[in-house]
């Protein structure tokens, strides 16, 4: 009897340990990843000692194309795990950009596109009514301009802006529908709101160039279920009066979405002919190629919205490959990305091509950087720690693509476009 007591023990034993290795070995396809890592152990050896400290996650897509320029794809990742909760901060941005221009399709209302006026109504407390937009060329609020904010200098107000004009259960749904069920965008950008006044938006009226109203976007309220998934993360927090809370903050009603939902909506909008029907966003050819423009535009090469070039320089918010660097771009370098950062979370989402040497791929990463496990405190480790792995590894996958041998090498000229 002892015996049997004995083997069932240690093959409990054996299965919990397995478990737990499974669990910390979710990305099977981490071998390439690591390899490219460990040739670099100045730059990597301390955040490979302890990668669950830092909660790194890394997904990177090699591209291949055939004789007729069809894009051919094969991921790499490292740690990448669905169920490993971080904030993405800015990069939900992009989905909302996304989101925005498709249900302005879909709703097929003669007049109505992204560049007709909007005007935001105050319906409940602590909304603001919005007429126009400083930033615009014309003083008018409109969802083009709201986009090309969003992705020049990653501006939350314009975030906003969509997010009032899709709301939360018409966010989650599409989402849903397109393969991306564990998506929920729930709360606005930088404004404190509470999980009820997240739930409700905005009254939104759209007028065409003779101020004739032609649509208005009811006021929202979302009465669907949300899930709670009890995520609490660091030894405290600074509440709103600037006094520590000693306990973890807790995430469970914050946004949320994996680094893999965020690397595969970004591809689809790239790559449309090779992702499947039901997964594709419903976007014009004009709507594409603009996304794809501003995506690529830096604030210096911006005019309408135009900023100052001392505060926004060239590389701004582009995390991967270019870390905390002020100077300009390589003219034959294009980065199209979404990144962000918050509580300590540091993570991007590219895709970057060199138009000389005829080199692409796909790349996204976070990282944790919050030593002293306090948030809200403004002593995250962005600049010693988390830029310098944004910057290493996007050369270190770009350093590796220049060598990497391809039977044909892409054509990028349905990629590039004027900027307006």
């Amino acid at each position: 009897m002892f015996k049997k007591i004995f083997y069932l023990g240690l093959l409990f034993f054996f299965f919990n340990c397995a478990n737990m290795q499974a669990q910390n070995n979710i990305g099977a396809n981490d071998s390439l990843l690591v390899a490219l890592m460990k040739q670099n152990p100045n730059n990597y050896a301390s955040l490979l000692a302890d990668p669950a400290q830092y909660r790194i996650q890394i997904l990177y897509t090699q591209i291949n194309r055939d004789k007729n320029n069809i894009p051919h794809f094969k991921e790499y990742s490292y740690r990448l795990n669905p169920n490993e909760y971080f904030y993405p901060a800015s990069t939900v941005k992009f989905p909302l950009s996304v989101l925005a221009l498709e249900k302005l399709t879909d709703l097929k209302v003669a007049g109505l596109n992204k560049a007709t006026t909007a005007i935001y109504d105050s319906v409940t407390a602590r909304q603001e009514t919005i007429y126009n937009n400083p930033y615009a060329i014309d003083g008018r609020q409109n969802i083009e301009q709201a986009i090309k904010e969003v992705l020049v200098v990653s501006d939350n107000n314009a975030a906003n802006r969509l997010y009032e004009f899709l709301g939360q259960e018409y966010i989650h749904s599409q989402l849903a529908n397109k393969g991306y069920p564990e998506v929920y965008i729930r709360n606005r950008l930088e404004l404190g709101r509470t999980p009820l006044e997240n739930r409700q938006t905005q009254s939104v009226q759209f007028y065409d160039a003779n101020n004739k109203l032609i649509y208005t976007q009811p006021a929202q309220n979302n009465t669907s279920k949300l899930p709670y998934y009890n995520v609490l993360i660091g030894n405290g927090y600074l509440n709103g009066q600037d006094s520590l809370i000693n306990a973890p903050l807790n995430f469970s009603e914050k946004n949320r979405i994996s680094l893999s939902d965020l690397h595969h909506i970004m591809q689809s909008v790239i790559f449309p002919d090779q992702t499947a029907s039901k997964q594709r966003f419903n976007l014009s050819n004009e709507d594409r190629k603009f996304l794809l423009q501003w995506m690529h535009t830096t604030p210096t090469e911006s005019s309408y919205p135009t900023y100052d070039s001392s505060e926004y320089y060239p590389a701004y918010a582009k995390f991967i490959m270019l870390g905390s660097e002020k100077g300009p771009i390589p003219s034959n370098i294009k980065i199209f990305s979404k990144a962000g950062d918050a509580y300590g979370f540091l993570l991007d989402n590219t895709y970057i091509i060199d138009t000389d040497a005829k080199v692409e791929f796909m790349l996204s990463a976070v990282i944790y950087v919050n030593a002293d496990g306090i948030l809200n405190d403004n002593t995250y480790d962005y600049r010693t720690i988390g830029l310098p792995f944004m910057k290493n590894l996007g050369n270190t996958i770009y350093n590796y693509e220049l060598s990497r041998k391809r039977a044909f090498r892409p054509n990028f000229d349905n990629l590039l476009g004027p900027i307006k």
